[in-house]
Order: structure tokens, then sequence, then C-alpha cells
């Protein structure tokens, strides 16, 4: 009876046994290394990939990163007119109670979260096997979108200064106004950051809604996950509410914020070429440019792109797919190169 129970218990923990514990171990030490050489084939395909398309976009990215500065200035100048006064009327400020100076941090600090988050996620064809979009034509719509949206905000800020109703913009405050510069210098360094967050004046509309909801546009359109598209429209809920809750802004500042980013990005959207989908596994990806090489055909570049033979018509039927999304430049990849197969 001993010697039966011994050899089954021998059967029932195989895992006990030297060898097979010194196999596992072998395989996961061999493992990570190719998953990491994996990981890493991944990143430097698809960075090649997005330097290419930098190449050619790299204009209009740069024009809307130096907006950017134009926008922070032009908010930085309108408040040497700003003016402190009494807190107008505002059924928000009726309805929301106040959180007080010590914790407008709150508000910031969802923002920030919002902010990270999405720069995030459009590195994700970086890491992912699965991939809807390229990075640099992701941001170069969405600066498009940024840069419509602070052109009517700086117009609507200079038309009309309303008394600032933040706690440094209030009446007493030593922020509340600015002396006059003494130099351009000092303009157009924008005291940055400090300048950028103790500003007053520049109030409708809001500049963080602008980002907000530029971001969530963009997500609930190129984003996968349902779930997360519902989640980022209840923080930009949320966000509107803490910002008047933080007196940060008066109520129709988020009101025409609401309206105005979601009629431009619906505007512009519909005027700038659609982004390739790069979801479907049909849809040819990495860029080969429409200016090649003399001597090579382009079945020829595919082939030596792809390490494989590519049927013509196939190629040129998908050629067709990608001409309809209206990029200036088609550019020709096979997703094998981006997987690292």
């Amino acid at each position: 009876m001993t010697l039966y129970i011994t050899r089954e218990a021998s059967k029932v923990l195989p895992s006990h046994n030297p060898s097979v514990l010194l196999f596992f171990s072998f395989f996961a030490t061999f493992l990570k290394p190719c998953l990491l050489l994996q990981l890493w084939r991944k990143v430097c395909v698809e960075t090649s990939v997005e330097l290419q398309l930098l190449a050619e976009k790299w204009k209009l990215l740069l024009a809307g990163l130096v907006f950017q500065y134009i926008h922070g200035l032009s908010a930085r100048g309108v408040h040497y007119l700003h003016q402190p006064g009494p807190t107008l009327q505002d059924l928000g400020f009726m309805i929301l109670p106040e959180l007080g100076k010590e914790r407008g941090y709150i508000s910031e600090s969802l923002f920030t979260f919002v902010f990270l988050s999405f720069v995030l996620w459009t590195f994700y064809p970086f890491v992912y096997h699965s991939k809807r979009f390229y990075t640099v034509l992701l941001w170069r719509r969405v600066l498009a979108f940024l840069v419509a949206c602070q052109v009517l905000r700086i117009i609507t800020f200079y038309s009309t200064q309303l008394p600032g109703p933040n706690y440094h913009c209030r009446e007493g405050s030593k922020l509340a106004r600015l002396p006059p510069p003494e130099s351009v210098t000092e303009v157009l360094l924008i005291n940055f950051p400090r300048g950028v967050i103790y500003g007053c004046g520049d109030l409708i509309f809001s500049s963080h809604m602008i980002f907000t909801l530029v971001f969530v546009l963009t997500y609930h359109k190129y984003g996968s996950k349902r779930f997360i598209k519902l989640l980022a429209w209840v923080i930009a809920i949320i966000q509107s509410l803490l910002i008047v809750a933080s007196r940060k802004h008066y109520t129709v500042d988020i009101v025409v914020a609401w309206y105005t980013v979601n009629l431009v990005v619906f505007f512009i959207d519909k005027k700038l070429p659609e982004m390739p989908d790069r979801s479907s596994g049909s849809q040819p990806l990495l860029l080969l440019s429409v200016k090649e090489k003399e001597g090579n055909s382009r079945e020829e570049n595919l082939k030596l792109l792809n390490g494989n033979s590519v049927d013509t018509a196939d190629w040129r039927q998908r050629m067709q797919t990608n001409g309809n999304h209206g990029e200036e430049s088609i550019h020709i990849r096979s997703e094998s190169a981006a997987n690292g197969k």
C-alpha cells in the first residue's frame, strides 16, 4: 500500500521534478529576451515609419506647436489689460459650492491626468500589435483642431475683458493687475509657467476645455475601447463642473467652449483628408513614398520591403483604397514589417 501511494504521488506532482523545473526556468529565461527583442523591433520599425511621415508633415506640426506659444503670449498680453472688479452674477456659482483656494488643485490634477493619458495613448502604435492610426498624422489633426479653437478664443477674450473670478484676479490681489512691461523680453518670455498659471482676463472661452474636448473627441473617433470613450465624456463633464466650482472661469466660458469646440472639430474634420485606417489586415501600411527611385518598379519595392511577392492587381486595388483617404502623398508598406515578422 505504501509503495502504491508513493508511486501515485510522484505522478500527481510532476512539477516538483528537478528536470521539469529546470526546463521551465530555461524556457522563461529564453522567452523574456525574445519578447523584449520583438518589442524593440516593433518600436524601431514604427519609429522609422513615423520619422518618414514627420519628414513630410513637419511644417504643419511645427506651425501648430509655434501657435501654442502665440496663444500663451496672447493670454499674457490680455493680463496687462485686465481690470479687477466685482464678480459677475453667474448661475454656475449659485448652484455649485465654492471649492476654495486650497482645493483649486483638483481641477488642475484632473486636467493633467487627461493630458498625459491622451499623449501616452497617441504613442501606442509604437508598442501594441494592433494599430489604427499613425501618430504623426493624428497629432497633425489634433493641432489643427487646437489652433482653430485658440484663434477664436483669442479674438473673443480680446473683444471683451471680464473681471476674473479666480482668487488671484480679484480686487486686492497683487496678481490682479500687471505693471507695464519694462522690456519686450519680459512680454515674450510670458513668465512661464507662473504667468500661464496665474493669468487673468483670458476667460471666454476656457482653454482647459478646448484641450479636454479636443482630446475626448479625438479618442471617441480613433479609440477602440467603448468604456474609455464613455469614461472620457464623463471626465469632461466633471472637469467642467470643477472649473466652475474652483471659480477659475464663469459658466459662460464653459458653455461656449462646449459648443464651439464640437462645431470646430466637426467642421475641420470634414475638411481634412481622412487618415488611413491601419486596423484592416489587408491595408498596406508602412511608408513608401510615391517618389521612388528610378529603376525599381513599385512591385519590386514592395517585394523588397515585405520580403515576399505581391500580386500586382491586388497591390493596385490597395493603392486605390489608400487613395480614397485623400492624403497628399500615398504611403505603402506591409503590416508584417511593423509587427517584426
